[in-house]
């Protein structure tokens, strides 16, 4: 264990919780990534709307904070970082299918797309994952 570790005695991190770290991270970057060409391609390009493509760069940098965030506490297995990921999960389904059916050039990124959320998703509600983040099952 590293010395950063929180609590030496706290057992292993399980390998379903670091692969969802990991997606997590990946959707991190990728809406960096996303947010940086726009931004560059504003700054570089002549845009339609000068203030609603800045907006839109700087908001999906902004919302690439939130799978980051969450990616860091899966990987401290905080409780609190199951909801934001899931949340980031659902949201990006939707998103997914706009990629797909807009084909073209876009087909790929959506399926890829689709295919992380629906990995994350499954990770995400393991029950070795569950366990490991202290998610406790309420009886209804």
């Amino acid at each position: 264990m590293s010395s950063s570790d929180p609590n030496p005695d706290s057992p292993p991190r399980p390998p379903l919780v670091t692969a969802a770290a990991a997606v997590s991270g990946l959707e991190a970057l990728a809406l960096f990534a996303g947010g940086a060409y726009i931004l560059v391609a504003t700054l570089t390009g002549r845009p339609d709307g000068l203030t609603q493509a800045l907006t839109g760069g700087l908001t999906l940098i902004g919302l690439g904070l939130i799978p980051l965030i969450a990616a860091r506490g899966l990987l401290r297995c905080r409780s609190w970082s199951r909801g934001p990921a899931l949340i980031t999960q659902l949201l990006a389904l939707p998103v997914a299918w706009t990629l797909v059916t807009a084909k073209g050039a876009l087909l790929p990124a959506g399926i890829a797309l689709g295919l992380a959320a629906v990995a994350g998703l499954v990770l995400l509600l393991h029950p070795s994952t569950t366990t490991a983040l202290g998610v406790r099952r309420t009886n209804a």
